[in-house]
């Protein structure tokens, strides 16, 4: 399991929350659940998470897009990429 928070700066911070599961959400074919936000000044502007029904999605500012989960690895490495390239 990890549940983790960075701060990345004065206004910003990063919450990770991955977990296993018996058996997956409806929606993933994994058997995790998580939850990665970044968020600025108090908005979230940036989220991955695999809800229940609706799999695994990130959102990017309002928008809602799909994400092909591989490993958990990849999912915080893609996840952290995204962060760098939205303070970029």
């Amino acid at each position: 399991m990890l549940n983790e928070r960075h701060v990345v700066s004065e206004n910003a911070f990063v919450e990770m929350v991955v977990w296993r599961l018996p058996s997956p959400v409806t929606g993933s074919r994994h058997g995790f659940k998580y939850r990665l936000a970044f968020v600025v000044s108090g908005r979230c502007v940036l989220r991955y998470d695999n809800e229940h029904g609706k799999g695994d999605h990130k959102h990017v500012g309002e928008k809602d897009m799909p994400y092909v989960f591989t490993t958990p690895q990849s999912l915080l490495l893609d996840f952290w990429n995204d962060v760098d390239s939205w303070r970029s």
